[in-house]
């Protein structure tokens, strides 16, 4: 029988979602300045039956700081213990219980623990909402002077030089703005790493300390960058923002850079021949100059 009583239409808008199951809020919190924090938050934190925390030290002060009181249940959600505590939540949800997740800064599941429990509560129909909040991606983009209608995340880097090298070279054809997240004490090297597969001519804003009191947007060349970091000094949060690759016609791409995309794509796991033919169809070129500009390299012991 159709339309029986215990068959609801969700709030997302799903059918058969009881009544009675509860709804996730993701809310974003402040990247620095506390007086940024969206007004809906002190709301959600009074109101939740749950709230799961990054880092629930961090969450007394902001709640201190907001004059609230929280009214449900504070429990610990972090990247360590996150795929354990995520099937305790989704029962809690589906119990009907409000919670609310909250990370350190910004928005959860955003290069923060939250995506777990997102795709969980989808995957059982569970309401999923947010309170919109700060974002140190859209910020570092707005300050940068850098083109913004087309940009990608790419979150932090892998810690290995050789991994991050490979990650970078496997961007360095992107037209559009690149955003990264970086440790202050790897800047000095991810930023060398930019300029040596990016070009160091390629321009870039790091941003430290976004909204806080020592904010600072430092704008040059990836060259220019990385000698201001090679000291190892640089202190606070850093997004790194760089500018994506400039178009080139055939005129422009000599055999050197054709070899140097097909390097790349072979790194990144294309075989040769694959690379070759994706090359000369970025280019607009014919696959037999690729290819002898490969060939000539290889020759010449530059090619590999």
């Amino acid at each position: 029988m159709t339309g029986s009583a215990d068959s609801v239409v969700s709030p997302s808008g799903s059918a058969g979602t009881p009544a009675s199951v509860g709804t996730l809020v993701l809310a974003g919190t402040p990247i620095g300045d506390v007086a940024d924090a969206p007004p809906r938050l002190a709301a959600e934190l009074a109101g939740a039956d749950v709230v799961a925390a990054e880092d629930t030290r961090r969450l007394r002060r902001l709640t201190q700081a907001l004059g609230v009181q929280v009214g449900g249940r504070v429990v610990s959600y972090f990247e360590g213990n996150e795929a354990a505590r995520t099937p305790e939540l989704v029962e809690a949800l589906a119990d009907g219980s409000r919670v609310l997740l909250v990370t350190d800064a910004g928005m959860p599941s955003v290069s923060d623990p939250g995506y777990r429990l997102v795709a969980a509560a989808v995957e059982r129909g569970i309401r999923v909402t947010a309170v919109p909040g700060p974002s140190a991606v859209l910020t570092a983009l707005a300050l940068s002077g850098l083109p913004v209608d087309r940009f990608c995340f790419e979150g932090f880097l892998p810690r290995k030089a050789g991994e991050r090298l490979s990650r970078l070279r496997e961007a360095a054809e992107e037209r559009r703005t690149l955003v990264y997240f970086e440790s202050p004490r790897r800047l000095d090297d991810t930023l060398a790493a930019m300029a040596e597969a990016f070009g160091d001519e390629r321009r870039a804003a790091v941003c430290r300390e976004l909204t806080k009191t020592y904010e600072e947007v430092r704008r040059g060349s990836l060259k220019e960058l990385a000698e201001w970091a090679a000291p190892g000094d640089v202190r606070g949060e850093i997004t790194v923002v760089v500018e994506g690759a400039p178009e080139k016609g055939p005129a422009e791409l000599g055999p050197d850079e054709l070899v140097r995309r097909v390097r790349v794509r072979e790194e990144a796991g294309e075989r040769r021949k694959e690379a070759i033919a994706a090359v000369a169809a970025d280019a607009g070129l014919p696959k037999r100059e690729v290819f002898d500009a490969v060939v000539a390299a290889k020759n010449a012991g530059l090619g590999g």
